[in-house]
């Protein structure tokens, strides 16, 4: 069957897990294609005229686009990335990985993007490498 604009509009498509830490329980959400690309976009700098990886806060910066509440809706602004940071990294470490693997941000999906980066695609292998 060939969707149609509505079709494709009306599909909820944002899948979440619940994850126990922080001493509740957290929902963590795939990111709409709005927030990944401004995620990816927080990930570069731009130094002159070269780009590089800026990978400060890193975590806090996917938990802040992917923690939701029960209507899917964020409860973080990018403007918590920092208060968010400071919290333990066992507890972050515990949500990211769930965010990473909701949103394909593994080893095995950044090698994809790899091969695309020098066409303007971010290069998100680190995110999988900075896991240990």
């Amino acid at each position: 069957m060939l969707l149609g604009k509505e079709d494709i509009l009306k599909v909820q498509d944002l899948a979440y897990e619940d994850v126990e830490a922080w001493g509740g329980t957290v929902r963590v959400r795939m990111m709409t294609g709005s927030e990944r690309d401004a995620f990816e976009q927080s990930m570069m700098k731009l130094e002159g005229d070269k780009v590089t990886r800026e990978m400060a806060n890193m975590r806090a910066k996917l938990l802040v686009r992917t923690i939701c509440d029960e209507n899917n809706k964020r409860i973080f602004s990018d403007k918590d990335i920092g208060l968010l940071g400071d919290k333990s990294a066992a507890e972050i470490e515990k949500v990211f990985e769930v965010a990473q693997r909701l949103n394909k941000l593994t080893t095995q999906d950044a090698a994809g993007q790899e091969k695309n980066s020098e066409s303007g695609a971010v290069d998100t292998s680190t995110l999988a490498s900075q896991e240990s």
